[in-house]
């Protein structure tokens, strides 16, 4: 077999298995039922054994028919016993896959003078024999026969999701919705499990039963962490598959290991760098948000201070001490060199006073956080409880809300405390 060649039809098998399980496997994790491929994965199995035992041979044809048409009745089935039999669908999931797995299990005890099956292929696939795994037309080489099928996999997923993307859009976040337009739900249900179990099956005797499960969660698990949009987690979601087996080859020749494992293993360190660095729910971005806001709050406060003292004692600044907050010390710090970079506030003699865009910018603070102790004390809440919740709220509101609130407001110029509210 040609150097170039060989490693090409392996990481080009990887890769169309990746996307492929990648592209369902999105759906699976938004419809939180992510265990699914593993249950089917383990569910296939009787239908090989009985696919060879009716055969009499290990062709591939009848061992794909079979597996496929075992892993639709084991979606079948937990679908019934969740919907008929108000079974928990996490248990339903469990009784099929044991039940269907010893019955294979039984079987190839049974009959363990005929069966010969490998431990490691079924548990690791057989992904680094596919470039001798020929697919043949008469006389004719067509290719690697398990890089046929999982392109035709891969096709048939990529159209399924592109013609009946709002379909399973609509299906997958509001089941009732999707009735009220006339998209059956259990229909769509079906569809895409059934899509699942051919997928499964295909990319079983490549990557193994075990493997196919992290390549069918793993990439849209780490995709969800990017976006809350379902074109890209779906895009996401496939391309990691393709990275993980091209990546996942080369580092199989270093460490020289499971080529399958190995791109299972790169999916795992793309889920852990998802889990860091992604910006919607990554443990960075989280924090980064969270300093964000502090900065935020602790800025406002330090201008709503400003103008409050002088509203109060007429006193135009004060000193660093005066404004820095003792239980965030280092947050105020940071806020109030920034607002001084801003030019919102000036420090002269060591005393910090307000800006000319200070003042309209802490006006503005002031005369939100004076409308929401009105409106709420008009709610019922009492005079000495409305500061604390407004001074949570003064920080997010908008230009539109704050006159919503003041036209709910038409005759109040004043807060609970009789304190004058700043005009617009």
């Amino acid at each position: 077999m040609d150097e170039f060649w060989g490693p090409f039809w392996i990481v080009l098998t990887g890769a169309l298995a990746g996307a492929s399980c990648g592209l369902l496997g999105a759906y699976l994790v938004l419809r939180k039922m992510s265990l699914l491929g593993d249950a089917l994965s383990h569910a296939v199995l009787p239908g090989i054994v009985i696919a060879f035992l009716l055969s009499g041979s290990r062709d591939v044809i009848p061992m794909f028919i079979g597996a496929a048409i075992c892993g639709v009745i084991a979606t079948v089935l937990i679908e019934t016993f969740h919907r008929r039999w108000r079974v928990q669908e996490d248990s339903s999931i469990g009784i099929t896959f044991t039940a269907l797995f010893a019955l294979g299990v039984v079987l190839i005890t049974a009959f363990a003078g005929q069966v010969d099956l490998d431990q490691e292929c079924v548990l690791y696939g057989e992904i680094a024999y596919t470039p001798w795994d020929r697919l043949f037309w008469g006389e004719w080489d067509l290719g690697p026969r398990p890089v046929w099928i999982l392109g035709t996999v891969f096709a048939l997923n990529l159209a399924l999701v592109l013609v009946f993307y709002k379909e399973f859009l609509i299906a997958s976040f509001d089941a009732e919705m999707a009735l009220s337009v006339g998209v059956s739900a259990a229909l769509v249900h079906y569809v895409l499990m059934g899509a699942v179990s051919v997928t499964t099956v295909a990319a079983f005797e490549s990557v193994g039963a075990i493997l196919v499960v992290a390549m069918l969660i793993v990439p849209g698990a780490s995709a969800y962490l990017w976006s809350d949009r379902l074109k890209v987690i779906l895009t996401l979601s496939a391309l990691m598959g393709v990275v993980s087996a091209i990546a996942g080859y080369f580092l199989a020749g270093v460490w020289n290991s499971s080529i399958a494992g190995a791109m299972v293993v790169v999916m795992g360190a793309l889920f852990a760098l998802s889990l860091i660095f992604a910006p919607h729910y990554g443990l960075l971005g989280r924090f980064v948000r969270q300093i964000r806001l502090s900065l935020r709050v602790a800025r406002d406060h330090v201008l709503l201070k400003l103008l409050r003292e002088r509203e109060s004692q007429r006193v135009s600044a004060l000193s660093w001490g005066d404004l820095v907050d003792t239980a965030a010390r280092w947050v105020s710090g940071i806020a109030i060199r920034l607002l001084i970079w801003q030019g919102l506030i000036t420090r002269k003699n060591g005393h910090f006073s307000l800006g000319e865009q200070g003042v309209i910018h802490a006006t503005r603070l002031l005369r939100n956080h004076r409308l929401w102790e009105s409106y709420l004390n008009q709610l019922g809440l009492p005079p000495d409880h409305v500061h604390d919740p407004a001074d949570a709220l003064e920080h997010f509101t908008d230009d539109h809300l704050r006159e919503e609130i003041r036209a709910a407001l038409p005759n109040i110029a004043t807060d609970p405390q009789g304190k004058r509210i700043p005009d617009g």
